[in-house]
């Protein structure tokens, strides 16, 4: 709070870099919010500005770290089930703990396996800034309107929110799942 709203860029930053500061963010989001109400949106920006740069910065030290510390290329044709899918689901498990403030999700884990199977940064870089707006936002929003019972409205309402999350999360799977159905049948 000292340093203001540029220390919540700051937080976001080291946090999503690796230094872990379990919903801080979201508690401070919700303090500014409340104290003054005009900067909490600003904030709120700058919270997925810092943590958006942070996981950038992870997700290329994993992506750049791997090729130096792994040399041997996989056979071609070799089975990469798990590479496969997290090309095509992985990003739904960077979306879910990026946008849900309850549960202290493993986000680095994804952000460094997102890095490392070479997802592409734009998608990537989408996610991140989908989720933690959405997070981000919310907590500005509703520090604004309940004031210091946001966080008790986050901790009533938990399971719910873990639910719209798996919601949305399963809704984009079937989206996905949708779309290469339909596309596996125009090339028929």
């Amino acid at each position: 709070m000292a340093y203001g709203v540029w220390g919540i860029f700051l937080l976001g930053l080291i946090d999503s870099i690796g230094v872990p500061f379990p919903a801080t963010m979201d508690a401070l989001l919700i303090l500014i919010a409340v104290k003054t109400p005009g900067r909490a949106y600003f904030a709120a920006t700058l919270a997925v500005l810092g943590s958006l740069g942070g996981n950038v910065m992870l997700f290329e030290a994993a992506r750049h770290g791997m090729r130096r510390l792994i040399r041997v290329v996989p056979e071609p044709g070799k089975p990469q089930r798990f590479r496969a899918w997290f090309h095509r689901y992985g990003l739904l498990s960077v979306f879910i703990p990026a946008a849900t403030p309850i549960l202290p999700l493993p986000l680095k884990v994804f952000v460094i396996s997102a890095g490392v199977l070479h997802t592409p940064l734009f998608r990537f870089v989408i996610v991140i800034l989908v989720a933690r707006a959405l997070r981000y936002f919310v907590d500005a929003y509703l520090g604004i309107k309940l004031g210091l019972d946001a966080q008790g409205f986050f901790q009533r309402n938990a399971w719910t929110l873990i639910g719209i999350a798996l919601a949305i999360a399963a809704a984009l799977y079937l989206l996905l799942h949708w779309n290469d159905r339909r596309q596996s049948g125009s090339t028929s």
